[in-house]
């Protein structure tokens, strides 16, 4: 698909044909962006030339997320970055109620130019920014909605994701519980995990019945999301700087919006023997939250029993996920509270199993 501009001409390009891709890898490799383009991770990528053919820049989305946004330097003083930013920003409101963008720190008075909000920055890599008719704020005016009043300073606040709930999840939140007037559970809403948000979020509401001064809370698109910490969902084997830095936009995000909303001074956290991913994201927690005032407790991860070469058999959803792949779940029942081992026996969870068992999901 192709549009007229007065100064520039618009294309939509084939992120089948080997050649479109090509062209747009080439122009930002060009560019000395570092910018590595897998059309594997865009929706739609977009390229402007002006009239004499010359390429002059490129965008692209995934899902409400801009992408490779980038213009020639000859061309930065003319409205090529304008085109390309409003073009697919009016293209995704038309599905979306709001859009967000990746971009490195120095670029974001460009997007706010445009009428963009920055979020969180974490130099030098990144800064996270949003547009829209919905925003942190509209997230904000929902934590006011569960506020409880509390007598004391003991309010505590644990982030999960739950998949699926553990007696280990259960263990953390029990000692939050027990040791804060008031427990604000974030449940990571993002749908890219083997156990769907909903599916997770009934597991814990029944697994925690018991526990009167938690208060279960929606993740949205700014705890733990695929908008503002994509490599959550990413199997990685080691910490890169780009885990770190997406972590880091993630706690800035809950320190800067969602402490002082709720009047959190402590975040609970268990200790990772496992995942790379999590350990970037505690690691992150420990060096940013204590300036908020926000004291991180972690707490040492529940051990069931001892296991090989007297070494603890630590609970672990990874290690449940792995059962279920491997129709093994009966060596890990000791690990599951009632409502997730329940779950898991049952007809409704089959769809759940059989995507395990084919290999897809991650977290």
């Amino acid at each position: 698909m192709t549009f007229e501009d007065t100064d520039f001409r618009q294309e939509t390009l084939d992120l089948e044909n080997p050649f479109d891709v090509k062209l747009v890898k080439d122009f930002l490799h060009g560019l000395g962006l570092g910018l590595e383009f897998d059309p594997s991770e865009v929706e739609c990528t977009m390229i402007v030339y002006n009239l004499k053919g010359d390429m002059v820049g490129t965008g692209s989305h995934l899902g409400r997320i801009l992408k490779y946004v980038a213009v020639a330097p000859k061309f930065r003083d003319t409205t090529a970055f304008a085109l390309i930013v409003t073009y697919m920003t009016e293209k995704l409101l038309k599905i979306y109620k709001h859009t967000f963008v990746f971009t490195r720190p120095e670029n974001s008075v460009r997007f706010c130019g445009l009428g963009y909000t920055e979020i969180a920055t974490a130099p030098p890599l990144f800064a996270v920014l949003e547009f829209g008719f919905e925003s942190i704020f509209t997230y904000q005016d929902y934590l006011k909605t569960l506020q409880v009043p509390a007598k004391t300073e003991a309010i505590a606040a644990i982030v999960v994701n739950c998949n699926p709930f553990t007696n280990g999840h259960k263990y953390l939140i029990e000692k939050a519980a027990s040791e804060n007037e008031i427990v604000y559970l974030f449940v990571v809403e993002e749908d890219l995990s083997a156990f769907p948000f909903l599916v997770r979020w009934e597991l814990i509401r029944k697994g925690i019945e018991h526990l009167k001064n938690v208060v279960m809370v929606r993740g949205g698109m700014y705890i733990v999301s695929g908008t503002i910490f994509p490599a959550y969902f990413l199997k990685n084997e080691t910490i890169s700087d780009v885990m770190q830095k997406q972590a880091e936009l993630d706690v800035k995000t809950f320190a800067n919006y969602v402490v002082p909303v709720l009047g959190i001074k402590k975040r609970y956290v268990g200790t990772e023997n496992y995942c790379t991913t999590t350990a970037a994201y505690n690691l992150a927690m420990k060096t940013i939250l204590p300036s908020f005032g926000v004291e991180v407790v972690e707490v040492t991860r529940k051990a069931n029993h001892i296991g090989a070469n007297n070494a603890p058999s630590y609970i672990s959803a990874s290690k449940v996920r792995e059962a279920i792949k491997s129709d093994k779940l009966d060596e890990v029942l000791d690990f599951l509270p009632d409502s997730t081992r329940e779950f898991l026996f049952s007809d409704a969870s089959l769809d759940i199993r059989l995507k395990i068992k084919s290999g897809e999901g991650r977290h």
